[in-house]
């Protein structure tokens, strides 16, 4: 996906209604309040060279770096959100406001925006060392944290 059409994905999501019920269509996983997509992915790592993850590491970091620097010229500089500590109540079993309770469990930390009622985040996961890294978007209502 080039930078264009993840803006416009963006666009897409950040406008769309949330269901009422959890669903999912294609790379968008919805529910009531939240919307996640994966916007970019690697190819997994079951067998990877150590050189080649850091090598997909560091590309999806770069192009994390890039889309954050297009959001921040439309909306401003980004707060960054330590997923860390949603983690740890989900582990204890506690709630945690979606789309957090989601983004947590694939990234350390989001960059967010809080746009027309509602929030934007993105950032670069990975939910196991084997797996993908994925590019990801959540929009949640403004308050998620």
């Amino acid at each position: 996906m080039t930078m264009d059409e993840q803006l416009t994905a963006i666009d897409r999501l950040r406008l769309r209604a949330f269901p009422a019920e959890p669903l999912r269509s294609g790379s968008v996983e919805s529910g009531p309040g939240f919307h996640i997509a994966g916007l970019r992915a690697s190819q997994d790592f079951w067998d990877a060279d150590p050189a080649e993850v850091a090598e997909a590491e560091e590309e999806f970091e770069d192009d994390l770096t890039a889309l954050v620097q297009a959001l921040s010229l439309r909306w401003g500089p980004p707060e960054v959100l330590d997923l860390a500590p949603h983690l740890e109540r989900l582990a204890q079993g506690l709630p945690v406001r979606p789309p957090l309770d989601t983004l947590c469990g694939y990234a350390p930390r989001v960059h967010g925006w809080r746009v027309a009622g509602r929030w934007i985040g993105v950032g670069v996961g990975q939910g196991e060392r084997e797996l993908p890294f994925q590019l990801l978007v959540a929009v949640g209502e403004e308050r998620v944290a």
